[in-house]
């Protein structure tokens, strides 16, 4: 166990820095978004209101798309960082990236998901919470070149 204590530092260490960076990426996602996807959520509850009920799923399937796309590039800046630093970097990077890839999905689309989440169509939140996770993916193996 003893022998161990230096791996838990590190693995410490870098929980210390990629959890704060995956809420920063989160942050960045709930500022730049015109709607508010917890509030959205929230309203959610009112099972009376089909719309409210829409808007909720479409706005939790979209926010998890991201968080898992975010958390895809931070675990491979994780495993590929040579120092803490190295991984700020690298997560940094990814963040703005994953937003970039959303905005320009907004601007190729035939529909604006900014309008849409809202809205409750749950097809483009589940088409946009794949091109979360699939960017993901991709900047994931980006990382790792």
């Amino acid at each position: 166990m003893f022998d161990q204590w230096s791996n838990i530092l590190n693995f410490l260490m870098y929980l210390g820095v990629t959890l704060p960076l995956l809420g920063v990426g989160i942050a960045v996602f709930l500022f730049t978004t015109p709607y508010k996807e917890f509030q959205l959520i929230r309203d959610g509850a009112d099972t009376t209101d089909p719309q409210k009920a829409a808007a909720a799923k479409a706005a939790a399937h979209d926010l998890g798309g991201k968080i898992l796309g975010l958390s895809i590039v931070l675990a491979s800046a994780v495993f590929h960082s040579l120092s803490l630093g190295d991984l700020i970097l690298w997560g940094l990077i990814g963040i703005l990236f994953q937003v970039l890839v959303f905005y320009l999905f907004e601007l190729l689309t035939p529909f604006k998901v900014v309008s849409e989440i809202p809205k409750g169509n749950v097809s483009v939140a589940l088409f946009a919470s794949r091109l979360s996770l699939a960017s993901g993916l991709l900047m994931a193996a980006l990382i790792s070149y």
